[in-house]
């Protein structure tokens, strides 16, 4: 299928992380503005502009359902998460709709990206983009844009850790890097001292001591 550059982007929330440095506390329960940190993810993509969104759950996967409001997701099971990013994200890949124009693909433990950020690498992808990832101060990051004729592609390399690694490598050329330093954060949400920078001290502050962002953006 070719792509078409549209609106209509769907956002690939990968959530199934276990927390295995956090203790064993799965990372979409994490406690994040006093809710469970997936449902920040979500507000964010969905606040950013993707048309619809779809969350990959996997350690706690049924506590998860339960606790987190998760209204009009597309909720995809991973029970092979503790193989690593890959699973989750062909897992959701494979689950969404034949002819799905684009995917964003969003990490549920990088709370300092903001709806702007994603809302830039959208009108990327408008402006023809097949291939696209947020930068910081000129490092590729996350979250990444995968037009239609690569998701194949993303899905049969996504293997272990990887996530969609081995396909930007093999189209490092075409990727477009869209610059989000000034709007966004980068940092991930990995041990208990992460967890501890982006949940204490001055409300709004992130660890980099920028504002932290809030699904409105602002």
């Amino acid at each position: 299928m070719e792509d078409q550059p549209q609106s209509a982007v769907t956002a690939l929330v990968l959530a199934a992380g276990g927390g295995r440095r956090l203790g064993g506390r799965p990372k979409a329960l994490l406690p994040y503005r006093g809710r469970p940190l997936v449902e920040h993810a979500v507000a964010v993509v969905r606040a950013g502009g993707c048309a619809s969104v779809a969350v990959v759950l996997g350690a706690a996967r049924e506590r998860v359902r339960t606790e987190a409001l998760l209204p009009d997701c597309l909720l995809v099971d991973n029970p092979d998460w503790e193989s690593g990013m890959g699973s989750s994200l062909r897992a959701g890949l494979t689950a969404l709709p034949a002819g799905t124009p684009a995917v964003l693909v969003m990490l549920v433990d990088t709370p300092g990206v903001t709806p702007a950020a994603v809302a830039r690498l959208l009108a990327a992808h408008r402006g023809g983009a097949r291939l696209a990832a947020a930068a910081y101060d000129g490092r590729r990051g996350h979250p990444v844009l995968i037009g239609a004729r690569h998701l194949a592609e993303a899905a049969a390399g996504a293997v272990g850790d990887a996530g969609a690694r081995a396909l930007l490598a093999a189209h490092a050329a075409e990727i477009t890097l869209v610059e989000c330093a000034d709007i966004a954060v980068p940092d991930d949400l990995d041990t208990p001292a992460d967890l501890a920078r982006w949940t204490s001290g001055p409300a709004g502050s992130s660890p980099g001591g920028r504002s932290a962002p809030s699904p409105s953006g602002r």
